[in-house]
């Protein structure tokens, strides 16, 4: 299994989450974090007096899928966060070494 990792314009969220919806991907995260994205206008910045920087709200868009289906993944997220600059964010692929579900605990 793989972690994809995806930072996102906040604006572009929506499009990147339907069309991994709609291609069948469940296991979907979405985080509203503070980033160094190039922002798309002065609108989208703040001043962070905790880092010392100017910030936009991003998104992480974290994903576990099979292996095989990263290529899909990645080409819905690349294709749909697009916002027309150069740069629009970046995506991470990892291993996932283990995985175990969090059940009622019951011994059955």
């Amino acid at each position: 299994m793989k972690e994809v990792k995806a930072f996102i314009h906040r604006n572009r969220i929506a499009d990147v989450v339907h069309a991994l919806k709609t291609a069948g991907f469940r296991n979907i995260s979405v985080i509203d974090i503070k980033g160094m994205l190039k922002a798309l206008d002065s609108r989208e910045q703040q001043y962070s007096i905790e880092i010392g920087e100017k910030v936009i709200t991003e998104v992480k868009l974290e994903l576990v899928c099979e292996a095989d289906k990263v290529d899909q993944a990645l080409a819905l997220i690349r294709e749909n966060g697009r916002t027309g600059q150069k740069s629009a964010g970046w995506v991470y692929v990892s291993e996932i070494e283990s995985a175990y579900p969090i059940d009622d605990g019951n011994a059955s």
